[in-house]
């Protein structure tokens, strides 16, 4: 698909602006589908597909973190790691206030509001991973060095087999 049919999000924007270069995978979206349906569409590896949560600490700030879609968070560890003493799930209302984004359609790239992202450090094992490019049923394939230049995520290992 060329970048002319590609959705315009502000994480495509930017993107664009940052000369970064993607694949455009669009698909059926299915509502708490997760990234089992996403990896299946696509016919990819599940774990090469990157969520994208919008969580809070225990004093309601914000925070991204990016994590392979066969994988939990470990909010206890992510929590230890970011120096707080608790950290959580956003109502799905919350998140899309902070991220400019739909639950579901989230995008690390382009977000409302400024937040510290964290990622877990395996994702740089992937050669190109598909990661929401921000809206429902679209992902951009992507090269994970890239999100390292753009965000300057904290790496963390906080992920978890559930």
């Amino acid at each position: 698909m060329t970048h002319e049919k590609t959705p315009v999000t502000p994480a495509i924007r930017m993107l664009r602006e940052r000369n970064v270069e993607y694949t455009v995978h669009l698909y059926d979206y299915v509502e708490k589908g997760g990234t089992a349906v996403s990896s299946r569409a696509l016919g990819v590896d599940e774990h090469d597909v990157i969520k994208t949560l919008i969580m809070e600490d225990d004093r309601g700030n914000p925070l991204v973190i990016l994590m392979h879609g066969d994988r939990e968070v470990s909010t206890k560890e992510l929590a230890r790691t970011a120096g707080c003493r608790s950290i959580s799930s956003c109502a799905p209302e919350k998140a899309r206030k902070f991220s400019g984004y739909m639950v579901g359609g989230t995008s690390p790239f382009g977000l409302r509001r400024p937040m510290p992202v964290f990622m877990e450090s395996t994702i740089c094992e992937s050669s190109k991973i598909y990661i929401n490019g921000g809206r429902r049923g679209f992902l951009v394939g992507i090269d994970p060095v890239e999100i390292v230049r753009l965000l300057s995520p904290v790496m963390v290992c906080v992920g978890v087999v559930p």
